[in-house]
């Protein structure tokens, strides 16, 4: 890989961990979609994308845990399947035109209902959800976690949101969390995969980890919960877009 597409491509994985980690995200669908753009190969950009997965998304947990943003019950009701059914889609291969286009077209509906007047969806009350919920769901979760090489919290979020189950600064904390635990799964359910992480590794990190510095600062003291709403909606129509088109 040449020195300008390095520099490029670090530069873009920058920007991508500040949008993504403002809503408690890891961004690894937008590394994906970087990593397709500069034509890496296949087998490398899963288990490179979870890498970073976890560094911003382990730094995100930190902060929005420091800050007392973290609802570690609702993490554990979704993680305790989510973290096992990630580890099992690490190490699966599914063709991807069974699953990605539906999967990106529902994450644009969730877009669509976030940044359709979301103001209203910040002002509800919210409740946990029942246990006989959060299990199968977060099995499901993890499982296309796994599968997809992202963390779940593109999924996991909308889903807590539009559910009513947690207030969006909240959710961030929790979605942080969750990506942690099903990237860490997901990379050590393929463990071929770390002989394929790439020598500018070390680059990404850093650029990622800049980009979270920026993006949990916004998304912490800066963004009024309206924007938190708009900004995953963002969120979801890139990673919708990188499912259904990449």
């Amino acid at each position: 890989m040449d020195a300008s597409a390095i520099v490029w491509m670090a530069l873009l994985m920058a920007l991508g961990a500040a949008l993504y980690s403002s809503v408690g995200h890891g961004g690894a669908s937008a590394y994906l979609a970087i990593m397709a753009l500069f034509s890496i190969a296949p087998e490398t950009m899963r288990p490179t994308a979870l890498a970073l997965n976890l560094l911003v998304a382990g730094f995100g947990a930190w902060r929005y845990w420091s800050r007392g943003l973290s609802n570690w019950k609702l993490v554990l009701a979704f993680a305790v399947t989510a973290t096992p059914a990630a580890f099992i889609g690490g190490g699966i291969h599914v063709p991807s035109e069974y699953y990605k286009p539906a999967v990106g077209i529902l994450l644009w509906l969730a877009a669509i209902r976030l940044l359709w007047h979301p103001q209203p969806l910040t002002d509800r009350p919210v409740s946990q959800p029942k246990l006989w919920i959060t299990l199968p769901a977060g099995a499901g979760l993890g499982l296309l976690a796994g599968l997809t090489g992202t963390g779940g919290g593109i999924f996991l979020s909308p889903l807590i949101i539009l559910m009513a189950w947690e207030e969006p600064r909240r959710t961030s904390g929790v979605a942080a969390a969750f990506i942690l635990l099903n990237s860490a799964a997901g990379l050590a359910g393929n463990v071929a995969a770390f002989g394929k992480l790439p020598s500018e590794l070390p680059i990404f990190l850093a650029a990622v980890g800049s980009g979270a510095l920026l993006g949990t600062w916004l998304g912490i003291d800066r963004l009024p919960r309206p924007w938190l709403l708009r900004t995953l909606g963002v969120v979801l129509i890139i990673a919708g877009a990188k499912l259904l088109f990449a």
